[in-house]
């Protein structure tokens, strides 16, 4: 029988389909066999799966990057680190790699000095005429701590001071009240010192105008908004600030208090609150108008947001039935009183800060607005300093019933001379791990803890583990000379005699390698910083489970992060020409094995060691670099807690003094439990 055209047709066409959704099949398989491997090792990344943690690599040293372009392309966003940038990125350079001046010869105990180094101290840097910003920032700061330390020792030569003087200090006498008026306040940013900090009772009053609201274009709200991201805005801050412990670094900011007159792009009035402890900011607490809930926590009786006027929230709890019953069986509410936001575009305020037993408490016009319960990881006598910017007229500003001392104002007064606390010389014996400990000069206070908490552990105390803390020098003669004699009674401090800058911390990242190859023969080598607690027993336990017969690099692993270009925290093209980053461990803590360590100072020595100044990501450079020759296991755990702490945590970071002694009292009881939420 014979077939008609139209079935002929269909017959054909349905033929070319399978053809094409086979070809399309067959491709798919095709990249699948291709990147199959590299997919695997992204899901063992970020998992903690074990079995797909190695990243093997035996060609070139940029699959990571391939697998980014190809597989995730600019789809891939991270929560914690990405954020929206406006504009357009600056055109891109050569890729020229940043190398500093290598440090040279290895590093001897010279007991004299605490640790310190007598290599470190006698090396002559040679600087070629084109230097990077970095590696100016660099020399200038090696010329400056080397003139410091210089004065250091003329300063105890000359017997000025000595040890009883430097740590048992008397108690310092201070004002009051402190004021300053219009004209000290500047048309910028007002600061006014607070000597002695603050007490229960203190208060602050603040008497200003808000400016009228002006038009401001905001690239995150145009990217939601699809173009449109102008916005009225009249806003301005209140900060209680401790001191700033490194060059680079911003201040504490133990009380962050923000009114918005025109609202955060929603036109309605609100006020937040918020610390900032190491540059990382805590979780905010909002006031909307609304009044804090029933069975919130009040601070010291008073509620934390008080109720204002906003028409457009309708008091829905009872109906106007209801309401009617009440009064006629002569129960009738009793009015409640409302009152507009406290502040209005240029209309005089009059703002007080008040300390209170539970927390700060925000009046305004003498009527209560908002309390902000305490954080732990900071007390009244750390607030040191008052800044007050945005937009704002400030006109006078009086602190009164301040205390007359302060028994830590002088940092190093909380260092404890106690033979329990000191560290034994360097054991001749190989050890399991050595804990290089990044602190800041005058970080007196966070050091003690470290010594009284995990620096107890049985494994340091019988010499398995070793810590060390690494320190560079400060503008203050003062604070090096006490850090040097804190170095000498403790002795574990190794001091690097730079100028303590926040972008230099990568220089004492190769000095922690380099001191646990060359002073130590150390299996492992963890790097971590003063605020950050270990649980070492746990360390331990995960760094022997991951170890085989590939270099370790251990930590919470970052995987395709990709550097800022606009913002505060931009990266430019000559300091990063790469779109993303390698795969890097998160700094506050994390593990390296003495061969990774060993590749690094090598390159180190014959100058071909590149530098960033963000430290981690250097850190997973370095080891991309060396995994490329030699496999590496790449072993991730959320664990290693970057922000903060997490319950059954391996590291915490973030974690005060007070903190610290918290964390090791609930491990004392046997509850790996925080103390705390920041």
């Amino acid at each position: 029988m014979k077939r008609s055209k139209s079935v002929e047709t269909l017959v054909g066409r349905r033929w070319r389909l399978s053809h094409i959704l086979f070809a399309v099949a067959a491709l798919y398989l095709l990249i699948i066999a291709f990147k199959f491997r590299h997919i695997l090792e992204i899901v063992g990344l970020m998992s903690d799966d074990r079995s797909f943690a190695g990243i093997d690599r035996t060609a070139t040293g940029d699959d990571v990057a391939d697998v980014s372009r190809s597989f995730f392309g600019s789809a891939y966003s991270d929560s914690l680190h990405r954020h929206l940038d406006g504009g357009d990125p600056p055109p891109k350079p050569g890729s020229d790699p940043i190398v500093l001046p290598t440090l040279g010869k290895p590093l001897y105990s010279f007991d004299h000095y605490g640790r310190i180094t007598s290599a470190i101290m006698q090396r002559q840097q040679h600087w070629g005429g084109n230097l990077t910003e970095l590696e100016r920032m660099a020399h200038e700061a090696w010329a400056l701590g080397m003139k410091s330390w210089k004065e250091v020792e003329d300063f105890e030569d000359k017997g000025e001071l000595n040890q009883t003087t430097l740590i048992e200090r008397k108690l310092e006498s201070c004002p009051m009240s402190v004021s300053m008026g219009k004209d000290e306040s500047g048309s910028g940013e007002s600061l006014m010192f607070l000597p002695c900090g603050l007490e229960v009772g203190s208060s602050i009053t603040v008497i200003g105008t808000p400016h009228h609201a002006h038009q401001e274009f905001v690239p995150q709200l145009a990217k939601l908004r699809q173009g449109e991201g102008i916005v009225m805005v009249s806003q301005f801050i209140v900060e209680l600030q401790g001191l700033k412990a490194v060059d680079g670094e911003e201040p504490p900011k133990i009380l962050h208090f923000n009114p918005r007159v025109k609202g955060d792009w929603s036109h309605r009035p609100v006020i937040e609150h918020n610390t900032c402890y190491r540059m990382q900011w805590g979780k905010a607490m909002r006031c909307d108008g609304i009044a804090s809930k029933e069975d919130d926590d009040t601070v010291d009786g008073f509620n934390k947001c008080e109720k204002w006027l906003r028409t457009d929230i309708v008091d829905s709890k009872e109906s106007k039935t209801t309401s009617w019953l009440k009064r006629f069986i002569g129960r009738a509410k009793k009015p409640e009183m409302t009152w507009p936001f406290s502040f209005v575009e240029g209309r005089l305020f009059v703002l007080t800060v008040r300390a209170g037993i539970e927390g700060y408490h925000i009046f305004v016009g003498g009527r209560h607005v908002t309390s902000f319960p305490y954080r732990t990881g900071f007390t009244l006598e750390d607030a040191t300093g008052l800044a007050i910017k945005g937009n704002v007229d400030v006109h006078s500003v009086f602190a009164t019933s301040l205390p007359k001392s302060h028994p830590i104002f002088s940092r190093q007064q909380v260092l404890e001379l106690s033979e329990a606390w000191k560290s034994g010389p360097l054991p001749q014996q190989p050890v399991e791990l050595f804990i290089g400990i990044l602190s800041a000069t005058n970080h007196f206070a966070e050091r003690m803890a470290v010594r009284k908490t995990w620096m107890q552990y049985s494994a340091i105390k019988l010499s398995n583990v070793v810590a060390r803390f690494f320190v560079a020098l400060s503008p203050r003669k003062e604070v090096n000379v006490v850090l040097k004699r804190e170095a000498e009674y403790f002795g574990d401090i190794v001091i690097l005699p730079f100028m303590d800058r926040y972008e230099l911390v990568v220089l004492k990242t190769v000095a922690i390698c380099e001191f646990g190859v060359k002073n130590l023969t150390a299996a492992y080598i963890m790097k971590c910083d003063d605020d950050t607690f270990i649980r070492l027993d746990v360390v331990l336990r995960e760094m022997n489970n991951a170890a085989g017969k590939k270099p370790l690099y251990m930590g919470n692993l970052n995987l395709l992060h990709r550097p800022l270009r606009n913002g505060k925290w931009a990266v430019t093209y000559e300091e990063w020409p790469e779109d993303i980053y390698p795969p890097y461990a998160n700094g506050p803590g994390y593990v390296i094995s003495s061969d990774i360590a060993r590749f690094i100072i090598a390159k180190h020595a014959n100058q071909t060691l590149r530098m960033f100044k963000m430290e981690d990501v250097s850190m997973g450079m370095w080891v991309e670099e060396f995994n490329a020759s030699t496999p590496v296991q790449y072993s991730h755990n959320w664990k290693f807690c970057q922000y903060g702490c997490m319950d059954n945590y391996y590291t915490s970071h973030y974690q005060s003094p007070r903190q610290m002694i918290c964390l090791w009292d609930k491990l004392a009881r046997g509850r790996a439990q925080c103390c705390n939420f920041r």
